[in-house]
């Protein structure tokens, strides 16, 4: 279960830019579970739970100055995990956003030597975050229940998720 909010300043990236990068972060955080040869059903029911939301802001200013709209672009990324995967986890992520930063931008080495790309990891503790009204204790556990049918939606239909506690 990750969920990351992507901030831009408005008109920084194009839709292409902005629907690989969100594709991109959702895949470079799935892309162990292949290599480890977790079946693909669990993989597919995991990243259901993974979502990418990039926000433009109208209004982006710096050290007292408003960001130029032809200058290049700047990120915030906002990144919620379960709180068990923080610590060494923090590490991690921001390297691999970061990553995925410099790969849709044009000029990738920026993101090291200049401070325009920030990355907050957050945790979400245990019991704290849900889907369908319910309650989401782990995005391993959806995907376990999810690849052996015993998880059915709210009206028995097998696939769903009707995650309990």
């Amino acid at each position: 279960m990750m969920y990351f909010e992507v901030y831009v300043p408005a008109g920084a990236l194009s839709g292409e830019q902005r629907r690989n990068l969100a594709e991109r972060l959702i895949t470079e955080f799935m892309t162990e579970d292949e290599e480890r040869g977790v079946p693909r059903e669990l993989i597919e029911a995991s990243r259901m739970t993974e979502q990418v939301a990039i926000v433009e802001a109208e209004t982006w200013v710096v050290g007292g100055r408003a960001v130029d709209p032809d200058e290049p672009p700047r990120y915030v990324v906002r990144v919620s995990v379960p709180s068990g995967w923080l610590g060494e986890m923090s590490h991690e992520v921001i390297s691999r956003v970061t990553r995925v930063l410099a790969s849709i931008d044009e000029d990738p080495e920026r993101l090291y030597d200049e401070p325009v790309a920030w990355v907050h990891v957050h945790g979400v503790p245990e019991g704290s975050c849900g889907v369908m009204g319910r309650v989401m204790r782990s995005t391993r556990g959806i995907a376990s229940a999810t690849s052996t049918g015993a998880i059915a939606d709210r009206r028995g239909r097998p696939g769903g998720f009707d995650i309990v506690s």
